[in-house]
């Protein structure tokens, strides 16, 4: 049983590190060859962890195969187009100037209903309201909107709205966060000065703090210090 439950963690520690290696993305964005090396890897651990007659290596030694190869792979797509088109594949036009593009729905096996669904989960009741629509690499669908039913921006009001910046951690359930602050170029001193204006006493009994670069912040004490 120990050795069993060792065996796991190596192995959960190793696919880890492996996807770890290959760069953080979403499951639904991973390309052809990225989503076959997640399946061969989660399988390759799964046998070693569940059969302790299999050796060890047995699974480190394909899923650092594998990991190297996706590596590899990315290294090579990054400097050949043909390459990146051939792993991953090339985004597709559905729609064209508002019309259907039929023998890439066919080409695609993506019938009318799955389109229109797409529409309304892209926030458009109908056809009559797009211009383009393309089916991207990572499988998720495109919507460029005809010029009558785009968003309006502040730019085409003649406006010229100040940028706004990201919000950054500060505190974080009763935790400072000191890269966060030399990030902002900020120090405890300005910290303590906040929470003293939300009386607040100390940091351990701050839930969340965040700042931007505009010293905009948002703040939220702890439950258990609001009821005193």
């Amino acid at each position: 049983m120990t050795i069993t439950f060792v065996r796991t963690i190596i192995l959960y520690l190793l696919v880890i590190f492996a996807f770890r290696l290959m760069g953080k993305r979403q499951v639904g964005e991973l390309s052809p060859s990225e989503l076959v090396v997640a399946m061969m890897i989660s399988d390759l651990a799964a046998l070693p962890a569940h059969d302790s007659n299999i050796p060890l290596l047995s699974g480190v030694i394909p899923i650092l195969s594998l990991t190297i190869i996706e590596i590899m792979l990315s290294f090579f797509s990054l400097k050949s187009r043909r390459i990146r088109r051939w792993l991953s594949g090339s985004p597709v036009v559905l729609v064209r100037h508002g019309k259907i593009v039929e023998e890439e729905l066919e080409k695609l096996r993506f019938n009318l209903d799955d389109l229109l669904q797409e529409l309304r989960q892209a926030g458009y009741v109908g056809l009559s309201e797009v211009d383009f629509m393309m089916l991207e690499k990572s499988g998720k669908v495109s919507v460029i909107p005809k010029a009558a039913s785009a968003t309006v921006r502040p730019t085409d009001l003649g406006l010229s709205p100040k940028q706004e910046t990201c919000a950054t951690l500060v505190i974080s359930d009763g935790k400072l966060c000191p890269g966060a602050l030399h990030a902002l170029g900020l120090d405890e001193k300005w910290v303590y000065h906040v929470l003293k204006k939300h009386k607040i006493k100390h940091i351990k009994d701050c839930l969340v703090l965040t700042a931007d670069e505009d010293k905009n912040v948002y703040l939220q004490a702890k439950s258990e210090v609001k009821e005193k």
